[in-house]
């Protein structure tokens, strides 16, 4: 196994361990809280990203890749038929739960996000994986996203933007895009993690041969990006 693929096993464990923290992420608690400020502006970037995602349109069928516990899958259910995919059985597992609760409907696949289109679908989706795809490897995964989708369909992607108040308070900035996480159990993983430009990103993206192609920014937090198949 060369380092790339001892880096991508590594990743995946440390996702299915993680699977029952993750949350704490998105919530601000436990190891992710910061001062005050940065917590309030955290919460007005996540309420402008989910305000982004719910109004975009995407098609009556929609592949969201890489969903991890499901955090943003709702609002992609609550227009679309929707296939939440992830590698992590684990947090598919939160996923499902998640869907229990809220009463709503999709279908769940354990799936690699590196796995070949089954089909063509009107939308597609992935939240905070792009970071995890290597710079040299990015072509590729725009290459399959595109591949995934009808003519005319609409990929959109979030992610992370470089912030000091963006992990857990005691996670280190990423050294040549890799990072050391550690858990709450003090298990320490070693994890891919770019801070991809909007500019790199358009202009991946308009290469992989999309169109109508924008990616922007929230205040601090976050990339929103979306492009069309033509």
């Amino acid at each position: 196994m060369d380092p790339a693929e001892r880096l991508d096993a590594q990743m995946v464990a440390y996702y299915a361990a993680r699977a029952p923290e993750y949350d704490e992420w998105y919530l601000r608690s436990d190891r992710y809280v910061h001062t005050e400020a940065d917590d309030a502006a955290w919460k007005a970037d996540l309420d402008r990203a989910a305000r982004w995602l719910a109004e975009m349109p995407m098609g009556s069928e929609i592949v969201e890749l890489a969903a991890g516990t499901g955090w943003w899958s709702p609002h992609l259910a609550r227009k679309s038929r929707l296939t939440i995919c992830d590698i992590s059985a684990e947090m598919l597992e939160l996923a499902r739960a998640r869907f229990e609760g809220l009463g709503l409907s999709a279908q769940f696949e354990v799936r690699d996000a590196w796995s070949e289109p089954d089909r063509q679908v009107d939308g597609l989706f992935a939240g905070f994986w792009l970071s995890h795809v290597s710079r040299e490897r990015l072509s590729e995964f725009l290459a399959l996203s595109h591949r995934w989708l009808k003519p005319g369909g609409a990929f959109a992607f979030m992610d992370s933007r470089r912030d000091h108040a963006s992990g857990a308070i005691d996670h280190r900035p990423p050294a040549i895009d890799i990072q050391a996480r550690r858990l709450n159990d003090g298990r320490t993983f070693r994890v891919r993690k770019i801070y991809y430009i909007p500019a790199e990103l358009e202009a991946a993206l308009t290469e992989a041969g999309f169109v109508d192609v924008k990616v922007e920014t929230t205040e601090r937090f976050f990339l929103l990006g979306h492009a069309r198949r033509p």
